[in-house]
């Protein structure tokens, strides 16, 4: 029972431990999935997703990003705007677009001269890419449908089908005001020239003459700026009624008005210009750099740390609406441990290796231990140092007793270090029995590697003297 208390409450304290994330962060021009629109928290190694807006579409880069240890990972998803492209050909006629075929925009169909087109004009720009019926262009003259505008009174009365050259005036009810050119114009592309007005309520101004009001301001697209949030619900607007707009998330006001103003049925346009925000330099790093995928709002600064160095702190910051997130981190020079004591000896084979001189820690990146042998020979590396990686170069060398085997040459004897151990650099001088000569060098030196050195004479019989006679 007390055993099972215990895992209990451990894992009930590495179950607190884990750090958990605040609301994922905002993307330019992308919107977090509907189902975690709204928490305020998240577990660690859970995922959301982000899809573009309306009118962009995904060209690269990943759509997740996820809670790890109490911070999101980046997302990389790209939002281009949305583009319907080419529409194709159009027999006997071609097309005339109204932009760059972006969502939204309209392109109209114009048929050559002797052709006329068939039902709508016009496709427009949407998700699933140009809607609306095809046009085409059939044997006949031009002609255009009778414009409707809503609450007016045209010059020609019910007649659904105008020649090219066709004119028709128009006149409001009353209690409304024109918005629009008064007299339109059947073109030889089957299209109004210009567009038909529109016919907007007037209201009684201050000196109880008629004027035009205004409806909601339509949304000016590409501009990165919106309506302020106190006039997004109201659906009519006085004549002199001023609107504000602010920019777009990310985006700051780089110059123009933040007003417009209804004037006689028309909203005057919004000259308001706002530019991605620039969050500038990620900061300083001692010993390290920032390496950048751009400046601007929803681009990265990553730190990375000069070799020897480890980063402290959350390696990447993101530049967000107030500036880059964050803390700048630090570069903090790696350390090793104390060196591991040289393997102590075999017994009787010489003493333990020692260092030169004795260094205080901390032992940082570059630095140097030295070794050396009271007794005996150095066996492994005379220097060890700190890697950039936090371990020594190498295990610590040891000492080791070298002894030479015995100088056991027929015929021959020896001079000197007469000991029972042939000891590094002990030297001894040979010799050769009477009657024999000795071959090869006179001395010998026992060297690092265990072996004579420059190597054991040998003792060959000696040549007759030719003065010799038997007796």
């Amino acid at each position: 029972m007390k055993i099972l208390l215990l895992l209990c409450s451990a894992l009930l304290a590495s179950a607190q431990g884990v750090k958990q994330c605040s609301a994922p962060p905002e993307h330019p021009h992308a919107r977090l999935n509907a189902r975690f629109v709204g928490r305020r928290s998240f577990s660690s190694g859970e995922k959301v997703h982000y899809s573009c807006a309306e009118d962009r579409s995904p060209s690269r880069g990943s759509r997740a990003a996820q809670c790890v240890e109490g911070a999101w990972t980046r997302v990389t998803l790209k939002c281009d705007k949305r583009s319907c492209g080419n529409a194709g050909d159009l027999p006997n006629g071609h097309f005339l677009y109204e932009g760059n075929s972006f969502f939204g925009e309209r392109v109209y169909a114009v048929c050559n001269d002797g052709f006329a087109v068939k039902g709508l004009n016009y496709l427009i720009c949407k998700k699933s890419g140009w809607t609306g019926e095809f046009p085409t262009c059939g044997e006949g003259r031009a002609a255009c449908s009778g414009p409707v505008v809503a609450n007016s009174v045209r010059s020609s009365g019910n007649v659904s089908v105008h020649q090219a050259g066709d004119n028709v005036t128009f006149t409001c009810a009353r209690g409304f005001q024109l918005d629009g050119a008064r007299q339109v114009t059947c073109g030889p592309g089957g299209r109004w020239q210009p567009q038909p007005p529109r016919c907007r309520p007037s209201e009684a101004s201050t000196d109880n003459e008629s004027t035009g009001g205004c409806d909601a301001p339509p949304t000016v697209r590409s501009s990165n700026a919106h309506l302020a949030a106190k006039y997004v619900t109201v659906a009519r607007f006085a004549s002199g009624a001023r609107v504000q707009y602010a920019c777009d998330v990310g985006h700051a006001q780089a110059g123009g008005s933040r007003y417009r103003t209804c004037k006689s049925g028309r909203w005057t346009p919004l000259l308001l210009k706002c530019e991605l925000k620039a969050c500038g330099s990620a900061g300083e790093i001692l010993h390290g750099h920032f390496t950048y995928t751009g400046v601007d709002f929803g681009d990265t600064a990553a730190a990375v740390c000069d070799e020897g160095y480890i980063l402290v702190g959350r390696a990447t910051r993101r530049c967000m609406s107030g500036g880059w997130d964050g803390r700048v981190p630090v570069c903090e020079a790696v350390v090793c441990d104390e060196p591991p004591p040289p393997p102590p000896p075999a017994a009787g084979t010489g003493a333990e290796a020692e260092r030169e001189e004795f260094q205080e820690p901390p032992f940082a990146y570059r630095s140097v231990v030295r070794y050396r042998c009271r007794e005996g020979t150095l066996v492994g590396p005379r220097e060890v140092w700190c890697t950039a990686g936090g371990t020594w170069s190498a295990p610590p060398p040891q000492c080791k007793e070298v002894t030479c085997p015995s100088p056991n040459v027929p015929r021959a004897f020896w001079t000197g270090a007469q000991n029972r151990l042939h000891r590094y650099r002990d030297t001894i001088s040979m010799g050769c029995e009477a009657g024999f000569a000795l071959i090869g060098p006179s001395a010998v030196t026992c060297g690092r590697d265990g072996r004579w050195s420059p190597g054991l004479p040998t003792c060959g019989r000696a040549p007759r003297s030719k003065y010799w006679r038997r007796q």
